[in-house]
């Protein structure tokens, strides 16, 4: 009865001590997130991250048998945190440019979207950069959009107006503070000219793909030389083979955006 006890003990130490270990040695990512960009990160009404980017975090984060970790932060303090060793990687729709990739490494892309500019119908703007002197042109703070407006457009007579996110950006297009925004196609469509406010705009059919303000597509962004960018390249292979991008990408998406086809 004693050993039986004894033994009982033993194997009871030993599974907690398994146990503990497991968890112990179960990896977390700390991913920078900016939650204002649907459909590609956004909150949904009970207050939960959503959307095509936070869904291929986790799906990452299962392939790599780590727990993601999302911290919310503005988009132009994503760089910064990883710097200083705030996050591990940034999963937020973070275009792959010469610029960014001096001071950040990434993953190879994971998806790729013309910029277009959105403004009223009868606004008088049919070409870009010719029809912007003395137009106001709305765009997401240190994006790669910023970048491009400011040293292109800004060159032609626009006045280029800064937010931090760019629902901003929207809000003022709408009600006439600005006279056109450059963001992303995709975002333009479901987050402005699907809605109620959107009516009465339209995008040019003009595409801006230069890739040395654009870049190659999005990619995660992580430290440079840190070993985790080649892991999370392996990772984003295998959710591509066994099918698990393909399914995260037609929850949000009618057409391929991955940008291999």
């Amino acid at each position: 009865m004693i050993l039986s006890k004894f033994v009982c003990t033993v194997l009871t130490i030993a599974l907690c001590a398994s146990n503990s270990l497991s968890m112990a040695s179960e990896k977390a990512l700390r991913i920078g997130i900016e939650a204002a960009y649907p459909p590609f990160a956004y909150k949904t009404p009970d207050n939960k991250l959503a959307g095509f980017d936070y869904d291929l975090g986790q799906a990452l984060c299962a392939r790599l048998a780590a727990k993601c970790e999302w911290i919310e932060m503005e988009f132009d303090g994503l760089i910064p945190a990883l710097k200083v060793r705030k996050i591990d990687a940034a999963i937020s729709s973070v275009s792959i440019t010469p610029a960014r990739a001096r001071s950040v490494d990434f993953t190879n892309s994971y998806y790729r979207l013309p910029a277009k500019l959105v403004t009223r119908k009868d606004g008088g703007i049919k070409i870009a950069p010719d029809d912007l002197k003395g137009k106001r042109i709305g765009v997401q703070r240190a994006s790669n959009f910023d970048r491009y407006a400011t040293e292109v457009f800004g060159k032609a007579g626009a006045e280029v107006v800064k937010y931090g996110t760019q629902g901003e950006v929207f809000l003022d297009l709408a009600v006439g503070r600005l006279d056109a925004s450059l963001a992303g196609a995709l975002v333009i469509e479901d987050s402005f000219l699907k809605t109620p406010q959107g009516a009465g705009y339209c995008m040019l059919d003009q595409n801006f793909m230069d890739e040395a303000y654009f870049g190659a597509g999005a990619g995660i962004a992580t430290r440079k030389s840190d070993p985790l960018v080649g892991e999370l390249n392996d990772a984003l292979a295998a959710i591509k083979r066994d099918g698990t991008y393909d399914r995260i990408q037609k929850k949000y998406f009618q057409y391929d955006i991955s940008g291999e086809n």
